[in-house]
């Protein structure tokens, strides 16, 4: 079993955040598209691994929260405030990365995919960078599993962003979100790990452009 941070500011942090996202979020208006392409995969009875940049992940966990779907965090003092928030929100947690206990949490994200349907939330260059250089655990859980990859990208009209590695966004009130899933993405087991990696970030490239367009022309 592992240890949690149990401190008072770290309760403190988690149970304010839970509520003042809960307000912000309350006060947007939502634009989804896409959720299909993993809902249609979940409905056969398969699982499916949601993929989103760092610096997005909020929005997106807001909006998968209440299904007792799955998602990954660090170990850091940061990501244990954001695991108590998604746990509040529904959410199951995997706690590891790729400096800390990430071979547990590799062992675990496959057990949960081979025990479908099951959906997996996974930010691929969190939770230290580099930013948009995604780290080869999900593409080898995604090649082992024979599980889709379903991109994802978030957009806020009204934000704040919080730079350290990477820019990291927190959505105010009053703002439009729009989010968009894109098609799935198969690796063959015995596929090159850069290749894949190239192929993701590239469509998470053209996912994002064709998010950005979308706010620009219903902003306008």
């Amino acid at each position: 079993m592992r240890k949690f941070d149990s401190s008072l500011i770290t309760f403190f942090y988690a149970w304010m955040g839970n509520w003042v996202l809960r307000l912000f979020y309350s006060t947007n208006r939502w634009n989804v598209r896409g959720a299909n392409n993993y809902q249609d995969i979940l409905k056969t009875g398969k699982s499916v691994l949601i993929c989103c940049w760092h610096g997005q992940l909020l929005p997106i966990i807001k909006n998968l929260s209440g299904y007792n779907y799955h998602a990954i965090a660090g170990t850091h003092k940061d990501a244990e405030i954001i695991s108590r928030i998604c746990i509040k929100w529904g959410l199951n947690m995997i706690r590891g990365s790729s400096k800390e206990k990430g071979a547990e949490a590799y062992k675990e994200i496959v057990q949960v995919l081979k025990s479908p349907p099951a959906l997996v939330f996974i930010t691929p260059d969190g939770p230290s960078g580099p930013a948009r250089i995604p780290k080869p655990g999900i593409i080898r859980a995604a090649q082992i599993t024979g599980t889709a990859i379903v991109p994802v990208t978030a957009f806020s009209t009204k934000r704040w962003g919080f730079t350290n590695w990477d820019t990291f966004y927190v959505e105010k009130p009053f703002g439009r979100i729009f989010i968009e899933y894109g098609e799935p993405l198969f690796f063959d087991r015995y596929m090159n790990q850069k290749e894949c990696a190239d192929q993701l970030i590239a469509v998470m490239d053209k996912l994002e452009y064709n998010n950005l367009q979308r706010t620009s022309n219903e902003a306008e």
